[in-house]
């Protein structure tokens, strides 16, 4: 995938868009109770750990999914595009 943002902030930006959906933990296979009882920095861990190869998942396929998630890398807009319910409700820029 082409980008021309720092790494960090890329992951940072789909991190936190990926915890913004507030049944993030069932991209873990996590009961709600389950992911509560995480600390919250084990929870960003997490995440970002995730946001990571899904960063890397995109570069090999343009689509995948997690849980009732898709994420779509946009080639021509330098995009990844998350859509819950065939509605876009993020993107992350990476240029």
């Amino acid at each position: 995938m082409k980008f021309g943002r720092e790494y960090e902030d890329i992951i940072h930006d789909l991190s936190m868009a990926m915890a913004d959906l507030g049944n993030c933990h069932e991209f873990f296979e996590m009961s709600g109770d389950d992911w509560g009882q995480l600390e919250e920095e084990e929870r960003k861990d997490c995440i970002a750990t995730l946001a990571d190869d899904v960063f890397y998942g995109l570069g090999a396929e343009p689509t995948m999914s997690l849980g009732a998630c898709q994420f779509h890398y946009d080639r021509q807009n330098h995009l990844i595009k998350i859509f819950s319910e065939e509605k876009v409700i993020h993107m992350v820029r990476l240029v």
